[in-house]
């Protein structure tokens, strides 16, 4: 159990890859903190780890708090005695054209994605400077390569990308692990939960969720990666393509990503 009795705090953990992360980041031996905005799914997604004999513990939270994020570090050093690896995985999408988008959902998808992992890597770097820990970010191809009707979500994940990569190069001396996990499309929930044009849910996934990676096979690579202390993980031969291509033929890739966006069902744009 090489993260026996490491602390692992997982941000947006009551589904998804953060809940994935949870469940198997525990099972190689780590204390658990995960983070939620709904107190019944937070208690629910605690039951189940704990079922599983992980020792976890949970904090209520809105990753786009910077309080809420101070009281996340503040209370797992409290409960667990300090900090190892900080998973930052809280997040939301959205799809509408820029030109119908609500400025309001913009900003809501950059506190959340952007500004959230600022505030919960600020609040916990003290700690993982001291333990030589890690920092993690659940990025997305779509940090490397935009995409048409996801303007926000692209902005956000580009953002993270260039604050980890200069806070690496910060700490890179210090014994200090940073990695950048960058999913291809993941079955989740993230897709319907979506927001649209004004800012409500899209309710239904407009992509076959069945033909995805499943959520435990990216927490599962995730592990392997931060305990090799990788820098970077690209997922799916998909998304592996995406980021080779778009580095070599960017202008084509535009006409190629274009097409491939407008065959999603209900396609803002054809």
């Amino acid at each position: 159990m090489k993260l026996k009795d490491r602390v692992v705090i997982v941000t947006g953990a009551t589904s998804g890859i953060g809940e994935a992360c949870a469940f198997i980041y525990g099972k190689a031996g780590a204390k658990i903190v995960v983070t939620g905005r709904s107190q019944v799914k937070l208690d629910n997604t605690l039951q189940k780890l704990q079922q599983e004999g992980i020792d976890a513990y949970g904090v209520l939270a809105d990753a786009a708090s910077e309080e809420d994020n101070k009281k996340i570090a503040n209370e797992a050093i409290s409960h667990f005695g300090r900090i190892d690896i900080l998973i930052n995985n809280a997040g939301i999408s959205m799809r509408a054209l820029f030109e119908d988008l609500d400025l309001e959902v913009f900003h809501k998808v950059m506190d959340t994605n952007f500004w959230g992992t600022v505030y919960a890597t600020k609040y916990c770097l003290p700690e993982i400077l001291k333990n030589k820990g890690s920092i993690i970010g659940v990025s997305s191809i779509n940090g490397y390569r935009g995409t048409p009707a996801r303007t926000a979500y692209t902005a956000s994940k580009f953002a993270m990308n260039g604050f980890f990569e200069s806070l690496r190069t910060e700490v890179m001396k210090r014994g200090v692990h940073v990695l950048v996990a960058s999913p291809g499309f993941t079955a989740s929930n993230i897709r319907n939960n979506a927001l649209t044009a004004d800012g409500s849910m899209q309710g239904e996934s407009p992509r076959e969720e069945g033909k995805m990676m499943s959520a435990e096979e990216v927490a599962q690579e995730m592990l392997n990666a931060t305990l090799k202390r990788k820098r970077d993980l690209v997922l799916t031969g998909q998304g592996k393509l995406a980021v080779f291509l778009n580095k070599w033929i960017p202008g084509i890739m535009d006409g190629i990503v274009y097409n491939h966006m407008a065959k999603e069902k209900d396609s803002p744009f054809k």
